[in-house]
């Protein structure tokens, strides 16, 4: 797993992926303290980065491949993700996906013309379910984080990030991102080591998700106790990946942990001032940078908005604590 990998994606990206803005508030800015640079990934194809990482991993795939078709394991976004580029280049996908998936996710999941499989995320591993569909039927595993592949496309992210930010004159600051088993994390970190090396990034988690920040502080692999029971579902994993976790290790900053509360306060300023929805998970990186101001130095700060695949419920439950 290199920068090459990256820029190599970003060719294959190009033209289908959308270059996402960087969005700011004077508003942001008062609460955090510091100026405020939003990452607007929530815009891209699919309502997230997810996107990026499914295409750079099913148009890697050799035409045989293609031809069986892909399968894939997630509670939404890199269902979505997949299934939208599986679609696009003629290919079979199989989504294997929690019951207790938001209802949308798995709906829009099922339109993008993916098979989908649910299982019970406390009591059935969908691992072991993802690789026995796959030795069934033959099918390519393309894995939500620890992919290179996957890990290559949403250093892409990284890529756009480095450049507009040297286009304003920011060379240093932290760059929160919403981590779950840290492909998106790792791969801007790779990214921003090669294109930025004043940009730091750092992974935010829900509290009791935060396997990626303790094992960044012990420096070991850490597991989480649950595997569900967030509303930031999109970021909640058991541990960081064998790939992942290296990459971190080598080239992040230490972990911001924020609380459910403050991701739905962070959801609804998104949409007061910046006009964007988010999801619970994809709002972490914004929730670290608004309410946890000692955590950083310097006067800028980056959140990368992950995701904006969220029920009119969860929504309307954010937009109550304005």
């Amino acid at each position: 797993m290199n920068i090459d990998m990256i820029r190599a994606s970003a060719n294959r990206i190009k033209g289908h992926a959308r270059r996402t803005p960087i969005l700011t508030s004077p508003l942001l800015d008062d609460i955090a303290g510091r100026r405020v640079f939003v990452k607007a990934e929530c815009l891209q194809h699919t309502g997230s980065f997810k996107f990026r990482g499914g295409w750079s991993a099913v148009s890697a795939l050799t035409d045989n491949a293609l031809k069986t078709g892909v399968i894939a394991f997630s509670s939404g976004n890199h269902a979505q993700g997949v299934a939208n580029a599986a679609r696009e280049h003629g290919a079979p996908a199989v989504i294997v996906m929690p019951s207790d998936a938001p209802p949308v996710k798995i709906a829009n999941t099922k339109a993008l013309g993916a098979e989908v499989v649910l299982y019970d995320r406390a009591g059935e591993s969908r691992e072991e379910i993802g690789a026995q569909l796959s030795a069934e039927r033959g099918l390519t595993l393309i894995r939500p984080y620890d992919e290179p592949q996957v890990i290559a496309g949403q250093g892409t992210v990284g890529l756009e990030i480095a450049e507009d930010m040297n286009a304003m004159g920011v060379t240093e600051a932290d760059v929160m991102i919403c981590c779950g088993g840290g492909g998106l994390t790792s791969g801007i970190a790779l990214a921003l080591a090669a294109e930025a090396p004043g940009l730091r990034a750092r992974p935010a988690e829900p509290e009791g998700f935060d396997d990626v920040a303790r094992s960044l502080e012990t420096g070991e692999i850490q597991s989480n106790e649950r595997r569900s029971g967030s509303i930031c579902d999109a970021i909640v994993t058991q541990q960081p990946g064998d790939i992942t976790f290296p990459i971190m290790k080598a080239h992040c900053g230490p972990g911001v942990v924020v609380s459910e509360d403050e991701c739905l306060r962070a959801m609804a300023l998104a949409f007061e001032r910046l006009r964007i929805v988010i999801e619970p998970g994809g709002a972490a990186a914004l929730a670290a940078a608004l309410f946890h101001p000692d955590e950083f130095s310097g006067d800028a700060v980056i959140a990368v908005a992950t995701g904006g695949n969220v029920g009119a419920d969860i929504f309307k439950k954010a937009l109550d604590t304005l």
